[in-house]
């Protein structure tokens, strides 16, 4: 066990560039929502893959971008944070889109974080062409002295395994920092919320899911399925009516989706309620924010 690996790794990168799909990917089975809505990932989501030779520990942290809000700063706060302790820092860059402003900002930043080795994935590479995507790797290339460039798609699955080889090949040697029973630090309560938050933000519409917050209210046991009751959160009284739908067909459409993920990830089946509430501005509100759990 002498050159067994263990340690900690965070995807960074713009928001929506595939983080939390890789994530998903590489440990096997869904822990991060995914969503094609930016700023989908709101807190840093730990999951442990165990391998022979070493357990990597994947911290998923939110997009780094401009914060326009109180919710936008404390999600930067929360990645500089995080990034100040890990050994691995993993810039993703989708191959489908040129390398911009808001990658060079990133990539600069992370200098900031001397302790940990610095790696680029290039993500979505099945999006693109061999010579669109070879452009992009000599663009990725250039932006900094990287560890290792490894394009990859968590879609396909191509070059995933070898991702996750390289990741742990970059982990200081020391022993298991989890349980081999151990594969993520969310609770069931935090899934649940998770799951119902992503089937609303693929349905509604593209100004409200920066305005949408999900938390649980309660589960009442019964003798055939647990009653699951959350509350779906928006800024203003003219969103609830957009979530809820006409006849409350948008809610129920979200309920379903939500509860067909909460049923795979738990693995029984159970009676979801959800309640629209709204909290004035609460992006904006520090008050609002702890109530949320932010």
């Amino acid at each position: 066990m002498s050159d067994f690996r263990s340690g900690f790794v965070s995807f960074v990168g713009r928001p929506n560039v595939g983080k939390s799909t890789l994530m998903n990917a590489i440990v096997g089975q869904k822990f991060a929502i995914t969503s094609s809505k930016p700023q989908t990932t709101r807190k840093a989501i730990r999951a442990v893959l165990n391998k022979e030779n070493g357990q990597l520990v994947i911290v998923d942290l939110p997009g780094v971008h401009r914060p326009r809000t109180l919710l936008g700063q404390r999600l930067n706060d929360l990645v500089t944070s995080t990034l100040t302790d890990v050994d691995v820092i993993a810039f993703c860059t989708p191959a489908n889109e040129r390398i911009g402003p808001g990658d060079t900002h990133i990539v600069q930043d992370i200098e900031r974080f001397p302790k940990a080795k610095k790696i680029a994935i290039v993500t979505k590479v099945d999006t693109v062409s061999k010579e669109r995507l070879a452009e992009h790797l000599m663009a990725v290339s250039a932006l900094a002295d990287w560890t290792e460039i490894v394009p990859v798609s968590a879609l396909t699955g191509d070059q995933v395994e070898l991702v996750s080889k390289i990741l742990v090949g970059q982990l200081p040697v020391g022993p298991k920092l989890y349980p081999d029973d151990v594969v993520t630090e969310e609770s069931e309560d935090d899934l649940i919320c998770e799951f119902v938050r992503e089937a609303a933000l693929e349905l509604v519409e593209d100004e409200l899911p920066h305005s949408l917050a999900v938390t649980l209210d309660e589960i009442v046991e019964s003798e055939s399925k647990p009653n699951v009751h959350v509350s779906l959160w928006v800024e203003r009284d003219s969103q609830k009516g957009i979530v809820i739908g006409r006849g409350g067909s948008m809610l129920k459409t979200i309920g379903s989706k939500a509860r067909a993920q909460i049923e795979e990830a738990l693995g029984y089946p159970i009676h979801l309620s959800i309640q629209v509430r709204v909290a004035q501005d609460w992006q904006r509100s520090a008050k609002q924010l702890g109530k949320l759990g932010f």
